[in-house]
């Protein structure tokens, strides 16, 4: 009889007390879906080159006060957000490689931020167990040097603390919150799936973040497919207006498979529609090479579908790592 690594709680509507599912239930790919893919992407993906665009940013403030937002994008699916008084990192990857053991797709495009101009860290935010989201060297590292809680939702907190001990990890549900500072951080589904390995499909939970603060609110997508978009209109009437969404843009080809687990740019626009956003910030791009499609397509078209959509770029801003915003 299989039984979870990871986690032991009680049955729920997405937990049968083996593996956890998103909203609709799950679409787990078979192994030859995944050949295919596989087959494909070496045969049609075109070169990335040898070093993506990074911009040489401004070293972050010790804090940003008040209801202003700073974020400072380290690449991929990593930031640095600041706002109340409060930092948080989230899915911080530092690391050469994505994968077990070191062995998976190495980074095009350098971080963003120097871990050394880090500020003081509240807590760092893990959306699931994805190797291109949660880095374990990475995590260690802060544990030691910037020492902080690491929030993620369930499962995820045995899986690190196996790895390091020292790493202060804390896991929630959908639907439950915590307190960090002013802010308050809120767990809500996604569609998408988690693994670390063959054997431990699903048996960990993934989730996106709503960060509530006195007067704003900001959402991270983390991963997620789009399927009919209900779930965004959802989280938009609970949670919105949001002053800012985190959304990610790539990843996404070949659709056949990819849409079931990542969004394309289209449905990038089409979500932050449905939250009722002003404002944007792209990422999932550019950085790891992990599906087929260009390098430099996924902002192209993310800009091409805000025209279609009669949204200024100015709302949505897709920059390079090491570029920082400000919405005060």
């Amino acid at each position: 009889m299989p039984t979870n690594r990871y986690y032991s709680g009680p049955h729920s509507p997405h937990y049968d007390g083996l593996r956890f599912s998103p909203p609709g239930g799950p679409r787990d790919k078979k192994l030859k879906d995944v050949a295919k893919m596989l087959w494909r992407t070496r045969r049609v993906r075109k070169p990335w080159p040898r070093q993506g665009v990074v911009v040489d940013g401004d070293a972050p403030p010790e804090r940003v006060e008040g209801p202003a937002i700073r974020i400072a994008f380290v690449g991929h699916a990593s930031f640095l957000v600041q706002t109340e008084g409060v930092n948080l990192l989230i899915d911080p990857i530092w690391s050469h490689r994505v994968g077990p053991g070191g062995i998976g797709p190495k980074r095009v495009t350098p971080p963003g931020l120097a871990f050394e101009r880090l500020p003081e860290i509240d807590a760092v935010l893990v959306s699931h167990n994805h190797y291109d989201h949660m880095d374990v060297a990475t995590l260690a590292r802060l544990a030691k040097e910037r020492p902080a809680p690491v929030l993620t939702p369930l499962g995820n907190d045995a899986i690190l603390r196996r790895a390091d001990k020292g790493i202060e990890a804390r896991s929630f549900d959908w639907g439950q919150s915590v307190q960090v500072g002013a802010l308050k951080i809120h767990f809500e589904p996604t569609y998408h799936w988690s693994a670390r390995g063959r054997a431990d499909r699903r048996m960990a939970l993934w989730a996106s973040f709503v960060i509530e603060g006195p007067s704003h609110k900001i959402f991270y997508a983390g991963d997620t497919a789009f399927r009919d978009g209900a779930l965004f209109s959802d989280i938009g009437r609970r949670h919105g207006p949001f002053r800012l969404a985190l959304l990610p843009i790539g990843a996404y080809a070949p659709r056949w498979f990819m849409r079931d687990q990542h969004i394309d740019p289209e449905e990038a626009v089409e979500i932050f529609k449905r939250l009722g956003a002003q404002n944007a910030f792209a990422y999932h791009w550019g950085t790891f090479r992990l599906t087929e499609e260009p390098y430099d397509e996924p902002p192209i078209r993310l800009r091409r579908a805000l025209a279609a959509a009669g949204i200024a770029p100015e709302r949505f801003r897709v920059e390079p790592a090491g570029a920082s915003a400000l919405w005060e």
